[in-house]
């Protein structure tokens, strides 16, 4: 029922937020864009009529990093809901939040980290419901120089899909909390692939970040070579959020609440099936990328992602917990991240939650 496309760009600095935003609504508006408006209606297989709705995704969608919005997809839970959905990818987070801004689709999944540090400049920003409680990011190294502990980063590379997205932010983060300064960590944007832990071997860096799945496909091509370093759940802004504006709430709140509701019930779907030997299978009637291809890295990814969608069976799916929301806050403040004196209540909303 969906549709995938890509959107091509370039970093977006703090600064330079709207001025950015405004340049890509005037790339939709000329059609350079594939994203659909929110307002079009389509008509399924059964004839009925179905309401179109892009969605922005930072990850590619070719991992089981999306997974809730693959199976509510390939599940019909899109559908049941009256959507038809368009998966719309950009190049990291600080392109989601920009295109999100200029108005070119409702809804995207960025990092608390990405959308705190945006709204505290400003930005019209809501956390409408929490995906992912802790760190979904892995960094994988060489056994030979092992990254174990916060310590030994200290004085490193590590490779980051993007110069300031959520990664890089997420691995600034770990070390202030952990007592070090991130500044002692160099920085380097490689690419995602299983090819790069070549630069790993050859000591170009000494780690670089991934998703979960992406880590357990090296760990296998390199056993026992490569180690995956997890930060954990100790860092309350390491987390991964849905994302509307302002104005996007007021002009597609009530499709927000129809995609939100498909997408909490694929997540409880996948939570539900013990073996995931449906869910893999209905992702698989639909999808075909490496990890979803593999039973080993499918079901070890899909097992990892759940226990952090759930924070291990102690949270309600998407519900966020005010009290973790200003956690996050204070945590990047105490970091110099952001400034202090906001409220972070404002940047959050559970009211679009469909009840249960």
């Amino acid at each position: 029922m969906s549709s995938i496309s890509t959107l091509s760009g370039s970093r977006v600095n703090r600064r330079g937020f709207i001025g950015g935003a405004l340049g890509l609504a005037a790339l939709s508006a000329t059609g350079a864009l594939s994203a659909c408006g929110s307002g079009a209606s389509a008509t399924s297989a059964a004839g009925g009529s179905l309401k179109e709705f892009t969605y922005l995704s930072y990850l590619p969608m070719e991992t089981l990093s999306v997974a809730p919005e693959l199976l509510a997809d390939a599940g019909g839970y899109f559908e049941k809901q009256g959507l038809k959905v368009t998966f719309q990818t950009t190049k990291g987070s600080p392109q989601a939040l920009q295109t999100l801004i200029s108005g070119v689709a409702p809804l995207t999944r960025v990092g608390a980290i990405d959308l705190i540090t945006a709204a505290v400049d400003g930005q019209p920003l809501v956390n409408v419901g929490s995906i992912v409680r802790g760190s979904s990011i892995r960094t994988l190294y060489s056994m030979d120089t092992p990254l174990a502990k916060p310590e030994d980063f200290l004085g490193k590379t590590i490779g980051v899909p993007s110069e300031g997205g959520t990664s890089d932010k997420s691995l600034s983060l770990m070390l202030h909390k952990a007592g070090f300064d991130p500044n002692d960590v160099k920085r380097q944007v490689v690419g995602l692939g299983p090819g790069t832990f070549e630069l790993v071997k050859r000591g170009d860096i000494s780690g670089y970040m991934v998703s979960i799945d992406q880590s357990i496909i090296v760990s296998q091509q390199f056993a026992g070579e490569a180690g995956v370093f997890d930060a954990g759940d100790g860092v309350r802004a390491d987390s991964q959020i849905y994302t509307a504006t302002t104005d996007g709430l007021e002009q597609h709140g009530e499709d927000i609440t129809k995609y939100l509701a498909a997408i909490r019930e694929a997540t409880q779907a996948i939570v539900d099936d013990e073996s995931l030997d449906g869910v893999i299978e209905t992702l698989r009637s639909k999808y075909s990328f490496a990890s979803l291809d593999s039973d080993e890295v499918a079901w070890e990814s899909l097992t990892q992602s759940r226990a952090l969608w759930t924070a291990k069976g102690t949270q309600p799916l998407l519900t966020t917990v005010p009290e973790y929301w200003t956690e996050g806050y204070d945590e990047l403040v105490d970091a110099g991240m952001v400034e202090a004196g906001a409220d972070p209540a404002q940047w959050m909303d559970n009211g679009y939650l469909a009840a249960d």
